[in-house]
């Protein structure tokens, strides 16, 4: 199968338009003739006889794709991978012709490529999204006369019903397909100087509110180390604990783990808030200051 899992080189249009144009029709015995020749022994020469005699099909079924914006040469290219996929799968004993089931794979494939590159907003790859993407327009078309008309609630749940999928699905869709891709590089403006990018909005901080907050938490570290200096060793282990780290202690842990009653933890926490509060006031002329003194519970 490794052969099956390499892409062809990329050829020109024309290159592949004449091949397939200039391959010969295969009888149904002799196809499927071929087909057991590349099952069975792995004839590489089986194999290249059956795919060259059906390159018609793929390039025939690209066409019905173009209208999406995309390049004709990799919607061959695409068809031509699931032409082979299907050269690999095939039964022959089944007695069908090789056309017929090569179709399958080929429209696949190619309905894959266009839901992966149509847009960078990703559609959707089950079948529901697939019915949608490649009926919406067409079916909008048969109920409001056009392709482009909005649909009403009523015209939805018609689509919903008519491919077997929820009225969310649809309104999703059509949503998607209204609306297309536009570069943050277009260039805008009657003098064409300027690119879209350059008109969103950011959300980062100004410069200067980035320099005002890097400035007032550099502060805030300062003063709060000044005041923690006026604590006791106790008094320091258990604010640290209570109120400095990310996940605060009980009274209770904390108690245990310094021998003393839960309440006297308490009264010491107190008594250390109060100590912090003073040691602040004293800078109470320091906006930030003010600020931590207001934070103190």
């Amino acid at each position: 199968m490794g052969y099956f899992n390499q892409r062809p080189n990329r050829l020109e249009n024309k290159d592949i338009i004449k091949a397939a144009m200039s391959a010969p029709m295969l009888e149904k015995e002799h196809e499927l003739a071929l087909a057991r020749r590349w099952r069975d022994d792995r004839d590489s020469a089986a194999l290249a006889e059956l795919t060259r005699s059906y390159l018609r099909l793929v390039v025939a079924m690209s066409a019905r794709f173009r209208s999406y914006g995309l390049p004709a040469a990799d919607l061959i290219q695409e068809g031509m991978v699931g032409l082979m996929e299907a050269a690999a799968r095939f039964e022959p004993e089944r007695e069908i012709r090789f056309s017929t089931y090569a179709s399958w794979w080929i429209r696949s494939s190619m309905q894959d490529y266009v839901l992966r590159n149509w847009s960078i907003v990703r559609t959707g790859t089950t079948a529901a999204h697939k019915s949608l993407f490649f009926n919406l327009r067409r079916l909008r078309a048969q109920i409001t006369g056009d392709y482009e008309s909005p649909l009403t609630l009523a015209a939805r749940e018609t689509l919903a019903h008519t491919l077997g999928v929820r009225v969310r699905d649809v309104e999703v869709m059509e949503a998607r397909l209204s609306g297309t891709d536009r570069s943050l590089n277009a260039m805008v403006g009657d003098d064409g100087d300027s690119e879209l990018q350059d008109f969103l909005a950011s959300d980062a901080p100004r410069p200067d509110e980035a320099l005002e907050d890097t400035h007032d938490a550099r502060v805030r570290t300062d003063l709060l180390a000044d005041a923690l200096r006026a604590l006791n060793e106790r008094e320091l282990t258990i604010i640290r604990a209570r109120r400095l780290e990310e996940d605060a202690m009980t009274l209770a842990a904390l108690g245990e783990r310094l021998g003393i009653s839960k309440e006297r933890v308490r009264q010491i926490e107190s008594q250390a808030l109060n100590k912090l509060r003073s040691a602040l006031l004293a800078r109470v002329g320091d906006p930030v200051g003010a600020g931590l003194v207001a934070t103190m519970a």
